[in-house]
């Protein structure tokens, strides 16, 4: 009853840790204001006209001179459309497929009692530190037949060895006995990996997905090597266009002279909404996988 009552009573902070929480609340709020401003200020600038822009160069802190006209034209141009598709189109192919190699190479190398399990294990981990280059890897693109093509975006990147080593970590966690009761009871490994493995690290396999999906998401620079034609090009490599393209090139795809004018500026800050917001849509819905399924396999014992 006396540790109770004493474990009650609140801990008195000294002065001098009061300061410290003091100032170190100041400072991350600080450090925090200026993390999102750059965000808010694109999300406002988006609603807002080019006058008004480059009337409140870097201070932007609500819409001016209100207008969805942007997002108007943005979502008119044409390679915009496009290379939403394109994108989805991406994601679509490549996450299956980069999952399931992901979980099987997994599953390899936390697999037990594996012959030349060491040898080949060494040769995917030569492959995390060095590669052929760029050249290389462009030449035999085309060899392959896949310049120019969308498949150059998806089958290159199949599998991430680092993804697939937070599988095996995730997947030797898992007790034995388990898998040796199934084994006994006459499962394969396909019916293992299928009804045991996967449905028991479902967080991890959330983590990568978002991994995965954020990669594809965000990669423009294959695409800017290996496609050619801009109908193929996903959206962030055109949002790169529009980021750098003058009003002429606006005025080509996106409406007429006068409201390229008016939103020569902000149409790029809406391109910018436009791709960033799809992402973030969807890690809400798997953000309660991220930190259990990162760190399972961290800590054992």
């Amino acid at each position: 009853m006396f540790q109770s009552n004493i474990l009650k009573k609140k801990v008195k902070e000294s002065r001098g840790d009061q300061i410290f929480s003091y100032f170190n609340g100041i400072f991350m709020f600080l450090i925090s204001l200026a993390c999102l401003y750059p965000i808010w200020y694109v999300l406002v600038a988006s609603f807002s006209s080019t006058g008004a822009i480059n009337a409140n160069l870097g201070k932007l802190l609500w819409p001016q001179d209100f207008s969805l006209g942007a997002y108007s034209m943005a979502l008119r141009h044409p390679l915009i459309l496009s290379g939403f598709r394109n994108i989805f189109l991406i994601l679509v192919l490549s996450l299956p497929l980069q999952m399931f190699m992901t979980i099987l190479c997994g599953y390899f190398m936390a697999a037990k009692n594996v012959m030349f399990k060491n040898i080949i294990v060494s040769f995917f981990m030569f492959t995390m530190f060095f590669s052929g280059g760029l050249i290389p890897m462009y030449m035999n693109q085309r060899q392959l037949g896949l310049y120019n093509n969308i498949w150059a975006l998806v089958i290159p990147g199949a599998l991430s060895l680092f993804n697939a080593i937070i599988c095996k970590t995730a997947i030797e966690v898992i007790p034995d006995s388990l898998t040796e009761s199934a084994h006994m009871d006459g499962a394969g490994d396909i019916t293992i990996l299928a009804k045991i493995i996967v449905p028991v690290i479902k967080p991890t396999l959330a983590v990568l997905l978002l991994y995965y999906g954020v990669g594809l998401w965000n990669n423009w620079f294959n695409a800017a090597i290996f496609i050619q034609d801009n109908e193929l090009l996903p959206i962030q490599n055109i949002l790169r266009g529009v980021l750098l393209a003058n009003n002429q090139t606006l005025n080509q795809g996106a409406g007429s002279a006068d409201l390229v004018n008016q939103y020569a500026e902000t149409i790029k800050y809406a391109a910018i909404c436009i791709s960033t917001i799809p992402i973030l849509c969807i890690y809400p819905f798997l953000q309660k996988y991220f930190v259990k399924g990162i760190m399972i396999g961290s800590i054992k014992g």
